[in-house]
């Protein structure tokens, strides 16, 4: 069961689907393997949940 986990921003469901749509066709390529065998994780993190050079995203200007 290979897995697939990308961390974004907030996303729509149409890139949700672009994304497990081509990650999976590309991994399946890639490593000879079935695409029913992957599970893709996309996970939408909030801007006051990341951090970056000490300062919250959501309070950046």
């Amino acid at each position: 069961m290979p897995v697939i986990t990308f961390e974004a921003g907030k996303l729509t469901k149409e890139q949700k689907q672009i994304l497990a749509k081509e990650f999976t066709t590309t991994a399946a390529r890639v490593l000879g393997a079935p695409e029913a065998a992957f599970y893709v994780f996309l996970k939408e993190n909030n801007a006051d949940n990341v951090g970056v050079g000490g300062k919250l995203l959501s309070d950046r200007d």
